[in-house]
């Protein structure tokens, strides 16, 4: 009689009788990363040498200088992303590092516009705006991995929400309550000024209030998902859970009157609805907090036409907005010299060197986007729009498919945040809505805006890897006094916040 076959003792099969399942092995894609980053690091180069050929006239033996140290420090960030987060997203950091070395060039290219023709090809690349960008890249790349080093499951920042929260509130309230000549660039209160240089602690704040509105709506959100009644087919919620939105409805309009900038006022406000509408799936919170904000918005153009004092700078503002051509030599400059780079480049722009960024105030900041329109066209900038979609849609990916709660809020909260950043500033530029004092993500000049938008990225990073991570794949830490595993595992139950598994 012949004896049954029976498989070979595996892991999952291991023969004694019992069943045990092992998670399967997903691959890390952290060569795709690298990849990605190597054709970035080939357009920069490209990019550099149309630059300095159109502008200088030939290309210069050292063009290659500034894209070669941008690509060593993307290397040192995908050599740490190896280590500290192997299954994070590997498209998130090459199409930041497109971006951000595109603004280093850009930068580069104004350098060049300023100084004159003869002297052009003896401009040093360790100088000027360019070089300063990129220095300011190397120190919030470190910064983006030591955070991500310190946070190693997403889930402690929960920790420490509410001290977060009011350090995001004392940050967001720092200039207002500073004397103008501190505090004050061309109208708007946003930054610390220092002999030398200038902080802008409102890009800091951003994160800090995400951690605390994300675990805030965890923690409320059958409460807010509560209906009261139904009004063309849409359930609005009950008038006493309109409390924290009207709350953060006042800050919002605190920080357009007293710090006199709508984008800033836009983001705080803009980023609480939304969470609030990814935590109660609730289109209602939406149309309530467009309502809040545009009834704000008018109330403040109002009281600026008619009393003035802190309303005046916005009523200005939205003047300019409505026809900046009626005063194209004074306030409406500015938005009339973008309008008019925008246009001159077209479909397909003058080419990378070849047009007159200089022309176009503030370039190098709020309007580095008209600046670069000029000279890569509308499909060149529609191509850049597409890769900050590209970013965002693969933070929303994350928080879709990260497990906890808290992940879900934050991570959507963190792409939305710079969606929202991106299109304030555009449609400023392109008369869309009032010009704002945003800048641009990763391509604008300056360390403060630079430095937190790529702790934002170390974040996403953080959280993409916990929710590509295969089960069981990450070590466990402690949150309140309760052990959990790691972002890929099984549900887990914390002392401050439940976390669940959503279908």
């Amino acid at each position: 009689m012949t004896a049954p076959a029976y498989p070979a003792p595996s892991p999952s099969n291991p023969g004694d009788g019992s069943a045990v399942s092992a998670p399967a092995r997903q691959r890390t894609r952290r060569n795709v990363e690298l990849g990605l980053l190597l054709f970035v690091a080939a357009i920069l180069m490209v990019y550099a040498a149309v630059v300095e050929g159109n502008s200088v006239g030939k290309v210069t033996p050292d063009f290659w200088v500034q894209t070669a140290i941008l690509a060593a420090i993307f290397a040192v960030a995908h050599v740490a992303i190896r280590f500290i987060a192997p299954y994070a997203d590997p498209v998130i950091l090459p199409a930041v590092a497109l971006i951000n070395g595109l603004g280093v060039g850009f930068l580069r290219r104004l350098d060049l516009g300023r100084e004159k023709a003869g002297l052009r090809a003896d401009l040093s690349v360790f100088g000027g705006d360019g070089f300063r960008q990129l220095g300011w890249t190397a120190a919030a790349v470190v910064g983006a991995v030591i955070l991500m080093i310190i946070v190693r499951d997403h889930r402690s920042l929960s920790r420490y929400a509410y001290t977060l929260g009011l350090a995001g509130i004392v940050l967001v309230l720092i200039p207002a309550m500073l004397p103008s000549r501190f505090s004050s660039i061309n109208g708007a209160k946003l930054w610390i000024k220092f002999p030398g240089f200038s902080i802008q602690p409102g890009e800091f704040a951003k994160i800090c209030l995400l951690v605390f509105f994300a675990y805030y709506l965890v923690r409320k959100r059958e409460v807010l998902s509560l209906a009261s009644k139904r009004f063309l087919g849409i359930d609005f919620p009950r008038g006493r859970d309109l409390g924290p939105v009207v709350l953060v409805w006042l800050l919002s309009l605190m920080v357009l009157i007293f710090e006199k900038d709508l984008g800033t006022s836009l983001m705080y406000f803009g980023l609480f609805v939304v969470t609030l509408y990814i935590a109660t799936e609730r289109v209602s919170w939406l149309i309530i907090g467009l309502g809040f904000f545009l009834g704000g918005a008018f109330l403040a153009y109002f009281l600026g036409k008619t009393v003035g004092g802190p309303f005046l700078n916005f009523s200005e503002r939205a003047t300019t907005w409505l026809d900046p051509f009626a005063d194209a030599d004074n306030k409406g400059y500015q938005l009339v010299q973008s309008l008019l780079g925008l246009g001159t480049g077209g479909l397909t722009g003058a080419g990378p060197g070849a047009g007159q960024p200089t022309k176009v105030p503030e370039v190098r900041t709020d309007f580095i986007f008209s600046g670069l329109g000029e000279e890569i066209g509308l499909f060149g900038l529609t191509a850049l729009l597409v890769v900050y979609l590209l970013l965002v849609e693969r933070g929303l990916r994350a928080a879709i498919n990260v497990r906890d709660s808290f992940g879900k809020l934050f991570a959507g909260g963190l792409a939305f945040t710079l969606g929202l950043q991106v299109f304030v500033i555009v449609g400023g530029i392109s008369q869309l809505i009032p010009l704002t004092g945003q800048t641009t993500p990763f391509l604008s000049a300056g360390g403060s805006s630079l430095v937190a938008n790529w702790l934002l990225i170390g974040l996403l990073l953080r959280i993409s890897d916990a929710s590509r991570r295969p089960a069981g794949g990450s070590p466990s830490i402690n949150l309140g006094g309760v052990s959990t595993g790691g972002g890929g595992g099984a549900p887990v139950q914390i002392k401050e916040l439940p976390t669940e598994v959503v279908r």
